[in-house]
C-alpha cells in the first residue's frame, strides 16, 4: 500500500513539474527509473532502505524544482503545488506511523489513506475553477484592451477622415481653380490662333473684296454716265431712248447691289472666323462654305508667295442638304484643313523637279455616317512616326514662327464637339488625305 501511495505521489509530482515547467525533466525520468528497480528490489528481497532513499531524492529534487520556481507559481498553480504536497506530507506521516506507531498507523491509516486517494481529484477541481476563473478573467481583460482599442482607432479613423475630407475639399477647390485658368488658356489659345488664322486669310480677303468692289466702281461709273446719257434724251424728248437707259440703269444698279452684297458677306465670314463662336448651330450649307474658304486660303498664300499657283479642284455632293452646325467652327476646321494642304503641295514643290502640279481637292459626300467632307493634297505625306502626333497640341512640322500647332488639335476638338470624329489618311511621298463627319438629324 505504501508502495502504491508512493506511485500515486511520484505521479503527482510528474504532473507539478509538467505544470511549472511545460515539460517532464531527462532527470525526472532517470529517478522514476531508479525508483521503479528498487521497488522491486524491495519486494523481491524486502529491502525497503533503498527505496527509501530513491523516493526521498524524488522529494527534493521535486522541492528543489518548486522552490527554484516559486516566483513564477501564480493562481491556479498553486493548487497544483498543494494537491501535489498535502498528499506527500500525508504519505510521509503514514510511513512514519507505520515504522514508529502501529498503534496510531491502525487509529489513523483509513483516514489518511482516504485523505491521499482524495485529495489529488479534489484540488485538480480546485485548479479548473480557479483556472477557469482566470481565463474568464483574462478574456474580459483581452476584450477590454480590444474594445478600448477600437474605440482608439475609431476616433483616429473619425480624425483621418475629417482630414481627408478637408484636404480633398481643398484639392477640389485647386483643380477647380486649375481647370478655370485652364479653360481661360484654352480660350486664349483658340482666340489667338483664330486671330493667327485670319492673319493668313486677310490677303485672301482683300482679294475677295477687291473683286467686287471693282464691279461697284466699274457699274457705278457707267451707271453715272447713263444717269447723264438719260437727261439728255428727256430733255429732247425721246423717251424711248430714256426707258432703255432707265432700264441698263437698274440692270447695273442689280449688279452694284449683287457685288455689294458679296463684299458683305466676305466681311460678315471674316468677322464670324474673328469673333467668339456663340455655340450655336445653324443650317449651313456645307458647299458653299467650303468653297468659300477653299478661295480665301488659295489668296492668302497667293498674297504672300506670288510663285504659288496650285490647282483647286472642287468634288461636291449637290444634293447635300444643309446641316445644323456652328458655321464658323466648321469654318475654321476647313480653314486650317485646306491651309495645311496648299502649304504640303507648295513644300513638296519647291523641292520637286519639273513636272509636278500641285493639287488639293475638296469634296463632299453623303455617307452611312451622314456627311463627309475631305481635303486632299498631293504633297510628301506624312511619316509614321508624325501621324500619331499630329493632333497633340503645339505639335508642329513647321518652321519657328510658320505655325503655332493648334490648327489640327482644335479642329479634331471641334469635330468631336458634332458628333464626328477627324481621320488621316496618307501614303508617304505621294498624298494625304483629312476627312471628317457631320452627322445628318
Amino acid at each position: 500500500m505504501v508502495t502504491s501511495q508512493a506511485v500515486m505521489t511520484i505521479f503527482g509530482l510528474f504532473i507539478l513539474e509538467w505544470v511549472l515547467t511545460q515539460k517532464i525533466s531527462r532527470n525526472s525520468w532517470i529517478i522514476l527509473v531508479v525508483i521503479l528497480v528498487t521497488n522491486l528490489l524491495a519486494h523481491v528481497f524486502s529491502i525497503s532502505f533503498p527505496f527509501g532513499i530513491a523516493f526521498t531524492g524524488m522529494l527534493v529534487y521535486f522541492g528543489r524544482i518548486v522552490f527554484k520556481h516559486r516566483k513564477n507559481i501564480r493562481g491556479a498553480q498553486w493548487t497544483i503545488v498543494a494537491g501535489i504536497v498535502f498528499p506527500t506530507l500525508a504519505i510521509i506521516g503514514y510511513i512514519t506511523l507505520h515504522k514508529y506507531s502501529l498503534d496510531l498507523f491502525n487509529e489513523y491509516d483509513k483516514l489518511i489513506l482516504s485523505m491521499t486517494i482524495l485529495s489529488p481529484p479534489f484540488f485538480l477541481m480546485a485548479y479548473i475553477s480557479v483556472r477557469f476563473k482566470e481565463i474568464l478573467k483574462e478574456v474580459k481583460d483581452e476584450a477590454q484592451k480590444v474594445l478600448q482599442v477600437t474605440e482608439e482607432k475609431k476616433e483616429i479613423l473619425s480624425n483621418q477622415n475629417i482630414m481627408l475630407e478637408k484636404q480633398v475639399n481643398e484639392r477640389t477647390q485647386e483643380l477647380k481653380q486649375s481647370l478655370d485658368t485652364l479653360k481661360s488658356t484654352q480660350s486664349q489659345l483658340i482666340q489667338s490662333e483664330k486671330m493667327a488664322s485670319l492673319g493668313e486669310l486677310t490677303a485672301g480677303i482683300a482679294h475677295e473684296i477687291q473683286n467686287p468692289l471693282n464691279f461697284v466702281n466699274n457699274f457705278s461709273e457707267v451707271s453715272t454716265e447713263l444717269v447723264d446719257e438719260m437727261k439728255s434724251e428727256i430733255d429732247a424728248g425721246n423717251n424711248e431712248e430714256a426707258k432703255e437707259i432707265a432700264a441698263d440703269l437698274k440692270e447695273n444698279l442689280q449688279k452694284i447691289n449683287h457685288h455689294g452684297k458679296r463684299a458683305g458677306d466676305i466681311v460678315k465670314g471674316m468677322l464670324q472666323h474673328s469673333r467668339s463662336s456663340s455655340g450655336q448651330k445653324e443650317l449651313t450649307d456645307i458647299n458653299a462654305l467650303a468653297d468659300e474658304y477653299l478661295r480665301l486660303a488659295y489668296h492668302g498664300l497667293r498674297a504672300k508667295d506670288k510663285s504659288f499657283n496650285a490647282v483647286m479642284k472642287t468634288e461636291f455632293d449637290e444634293t447635300i442638304e444643309k446641316v445644323n452646325v456652328i458655321p464658323q467652327d466648321i469654318g475654321r476646321v476647313m480653314l486650317n484643313l485646306i491651309t495645311n494642304a496648299f502649304y504640303a503641295v507648295n513644300d513638296k514643290k519647291k523641292s520637286t523637279l519639273e513636272g509636278y502640279e500641285p493639287v488639293v481637292t475638296v469634296s463632299t459626300r453623303k455617307t452611312e455616317e451622314g456627311i463627309e467632307v475631305a481635303v486632299k493634297d498631293n504633297g510628301n505625306g506624312i511619316p509614321g512616326h508624325i501621324k500619331e502626333k499630329i493632333f497633340q497640341p503645339f505639335f508642329t512640322t513647321k518652321p519657328t514662327g510658320q505655325g503655332t500647332g493648334l490648327g489640327l488639335s482644335l479642329s479634331y476638338d471641334i469635330v468631336k464637339t458634332h458628333g464626328g470624329e477627324l481621320r488621316v489618311e496618307t501614303k508617304a511621298g505621294e498624298e494625304t488625305k483629312f476627312s471628317f463627319i457631320l452627322r445628318v438629324s
